[in-house]
């Protein structure tokens, strides 16, 4: 398990640098990619952050699309609060540490000691060196003449991709994709930067409430390791 733990935590941390360097690259100081990626903790939501003010678009059109994106992290959390079990002090870090790897560390496991013991390594060693990951991003764009030079530029899209790609099992969230999809390809032309995914991300919830509700599935390992993106 700890060794599972590591093995995550290692490639969140490669991966933690190009989300540096996009965060350099949208206009963010290295202070501020920094206090990003400790405070808020959640890879999807700090691209989402980087890719709309990158665009031109509104810091707080930005927040609100990381909010959208980070909201799962709450219903973890309901999911985790009876097996963690903590309290106080314990209960704010172990609310921090809640994303999509460090609940899919922690559920399923045989005791809940293993549980606990998943959830933890993950999480520590994670929150470490995706900080660390995006300190060193920040700092190696500085040198670069853009991040477009080492394909940095697409590296958010990609991760988006490879984080929802272990969810496309069924009929409905290729439904939901699609409908997203066209729904900001429609409005990208006409609305400012960051507003055609709120759009999208309104639409793809209407048509959850319309369709029928489904027994929920444990969260899934992303592709690619990494707070999110949510990160998740």
């Amino acid at each position: 398990m700890l060794r599972d733990a590591a093995g995550i935590a290692l490639t969140s941390g490669a991966y933690a640098v190009s989300c540096g360097a996009i965060c350099s690259a949208a206009g963010l100081s290295i202070l501020q990619t920094l206090a990003l990626s400790l405070l808020m903790f959640t890879g999807a939501s700090q691209f989402a952050i980087a890719g709309v003010i990158g665009s031109g678009g509104n810091p707080f059109a930005g927040a609100a699309v990381a909010v959208l994106l980070g909201s799962r992290n709450a219903l973890y959390g309901l999911r985790l609060a009876s097996l963690l079990n903590v309290r106080g002090a314990r209960k704010a870090l172990a609310a921090q540490l809640v994303i999509d790897e460090t609940t899919a560390m922690a559920v399923g496991r045989e005791t809940e000691r293993a549980g606990r013991l998943g959830f933890w390594a993950t999480g520590v060693a994670l929150y470490t060196l995706w900080g660390l990951g995006n300190l060193l991003g920040a700092l190696g764009a500085q040198v670069l003449p853009g991040p477009e030079v080492l394909g940095m530029d697409v590296a958010a899209p990609a991760a988006f991709l490879a984080l929802l790609a272990p969810r496309m099992r069924a009929g409905r969230p290729w439904m939901a994709a699609l409908l997203a999809a066209a729904t900001a390809l429609i409005a990208a032309p006409l609305l400012p930067a960051g507003v055609p995914v709120l759009l999208s991300a309104l639409v793809v919830g209407v048509l959850a409430l319309l369709l029928p509700s489904k027994k929920a599935e444990p969260p899934v390992s992303p592709a690619i390791s990494g707070p999110e993106e949510e990160t998740p």
